[in-house]
């Protein structure tokens, strides 16, 4: 089974909720970044909570973008989603290295102090941007914060990335759940008790439980209705031509000193790690098409 996000209800629409199994796509993302396992972590958790927030939006032209700018070695992340379950996303600093903290990955000290910047672009004149401070730099609990304060949707958020022994993915995953304003306080408070009980995410994702079977813990007893299913995955839609446009853009001066140079350039995108090459040759032809 691949990745993949389930969108469900509980408590008669009281409670909205969102759970991913995201393994393959945080896997791909390290193989493409070269990722150490604290960045692998730091990135895994948000490109899941950037998936599940992506699947949160109605238009097949909505676009998410989700940046941490840090005080910490990793420098920031920056997470982009649609509404279909497509999520890329890079690190400034993928080979972070740090010693764990209480057994576990330190994706807190990776990030230190900072700042989470939300954007969501839905084709309107303006895209909505909200911004919030780290509270504890682990990622689930900043996401939980930020709905609480820039959307006033009070939440509980829970990411997990778990290692193998050789540094690969061994599971991804995690679950938003959300409740609306005319929650009842006995539903609220089973929620509440729910989450105290659970285990981890990546305890869960360990144990072989499926998207669906955590939110069945996180919302035992509320009458869960699942309501759809989507595929994640990585995905850049990144290309030769995009990359040429941005070349362009740069204006004829430097487009010029690069061929002065006399030799062959490559760009690289920052989300993927794709290379384009161009030719001393393919830089003239790009240098006409500049003003």
């Amino acid at each position: 089974m691949g990745d993949y996000i389930v969108r469900a209800a509980a408590a008669n629409t009281q409670i909205r909720a969102f759970a991913a199994v995201t393994t393959d796509l945080v896997e791909e993302a390290r193989q493409r970044h070269g990722t150490s396992p604290v960045a692998t972590a730091a990135l895994g958790r948000l490109l899941t909570g950037g998936a599940m927030m992506g699947s949160m939006m109605k238009n097949a032209t909505d676009m998410l973008t989700i940046q941490i700018k840090c005080s910490g070695p990793i420098g920031g992340l920056t997470v982009t989603a649609d509404s279909q379950g497509n999520v890329k996303g890079y690190v400034h600093d993928p080979e972070v290295i740090l010693p764990p903290k209480n057994g576990k990955l330190d994706v807190g000290g990776a990030l230190g102090q900072g700042v989470m910047t939300v954007i969501k672009d839905m084709g309107l004149k303006e895209p909505y941007s909200g911004q919030t401070i780290l509270q504890t730099g682990e990622i689930a609990e900043d996401l939980t914060y930020y709905f609480a304060t820039s959307e006033q949707v009070p939440s509980s958020v829970g990411l997990g990335v778990l290692m193998e022994k050789n540094n690969t993915v061994r599971c991804a995953g995690g679950f938003i759940v959300q409740v609306m304003p005319f929650i009842e306080d006995e539903v609220l408070n089973k929620l509440e008790e729910n989450i105290r009980n659970i285990q981890s995410v990546t305890s869960m994702l360990d144990n072989g439980h499926t998207p669906e079977e955590m939110l069945s813990q996180v919302l035992e007893g509320l009458d869960l209705e699942i309501t759809d299913t989507m595929p994640a995955r990585f995905y850049c839609n990144c290309s030769k031509e995009r990359i040429e446009k941005a070349i362009i853009s740069i204006g004829k001066k430097d487009i010029q000193s690069m061929i002065d140079d006399g030799e062959d350039i490559e760009v690289k995108c920052h989300f993927c790690n794709t290379a384009y090459n161009y030719t001393v040759e393919e830089l003239k032809e790009l240098l006409k098409k500049s003003r």
